[in-house]
């Protein structure tokens, strides 16, 4: 991302709660990011939502993260919403009904966020879907962005999900950022990382196999 010189970086939230370096993650996007959302990782880490809101290898995963989580990253993680602003771009973790639960996965979710909002470009995380969904009118189009996508932002409203740095669901490993330039035009990009590395330190670490297993898988 840096190679690619933006004026700022905006984080759409979970950084911790699957991974074997919270506290590097979090002091990471700590120190880069412009505006960093609060995920339902995030917050079920801190104790704000239940962990029995979490089932099987989330809430193990998330047990074990709140034993490590440093008092740095904890009350970094503390200060973040759900939801911010930009001008001409609203963000949400998860949408503009449920900033936190709901997936927007579906032509009903895009629609109503869409509703919800005013900006001419609303961006969502949560899913771990690269997503583009334009709204031109009455009528929804889009879908799947996968690396390479690019586009037009001028013409109608737009929803965007830039996809995940680990744990994605869209069938490709590779980690997923977007580079906006408002009012112009969106590219999807993915990377490669090391996904062995990361997938030995979560073994060292006790958390879940099939978490570790997913990471080279996409899904």
């Amino acid at each position: 991302m840096a190679a690619e010189q933006p004026d700022e970086l905006w984080c759409l939230g979970d950084l911790v709660g699957y991974g074997p370096k919270p506290n590097e993650c979090c002091t990471a996007v700590a120190a880069r990011a412009d505006i960093c959302l609060a995920g339902n990782h995030d917050l079920v880490v801190l104790g704000s939502l239940s962990i029995h809101d979490f089932a099987g290898d989330a809430a193990t995963a998330a047990r074990w993260t709140q034993t490590v989580l440093e008092p740095g990253p904890r009350d970094f993680l503390a200060g973040l919403e759900s939801s911010a602003r930009r001008d001409g771009v609203e963000l949400f973790h998860g949408s503009a009904r449920d900033p936190v639960w709901e997936y927007v996965l579906s032509e009903e979710a895009a629609w109503w966020t869409l509703q919800a909002t005013t900006a001419p470009l609303v961006l969502v995380g949560h899913s771990h879907v690269p997503l583009a969904i334009g709204l031109d009118g009455e009528e929804l189009a889009g879908g799947l962005a996968p690396d390479g996508t690019v586009v037009e932002l001028a013409a109608g409203r737009w929803l965007l999900n830039p996809g995940s740095v680990g744990q994605p669901r869209d069938g490709d490993p590779r980690a997923a950022f977007l580079l906006l330039e408002p009012g112009r035009r969106a590219t999807f990009h993915r990377v490669d990382y090391p996904i062995d590395r990361t997938q030995a330190e979560m073994h060292e670490r006790g958390l879940p196999d099939a978490l570790a297993a997913r990471l080279a898988e996409g899904f």
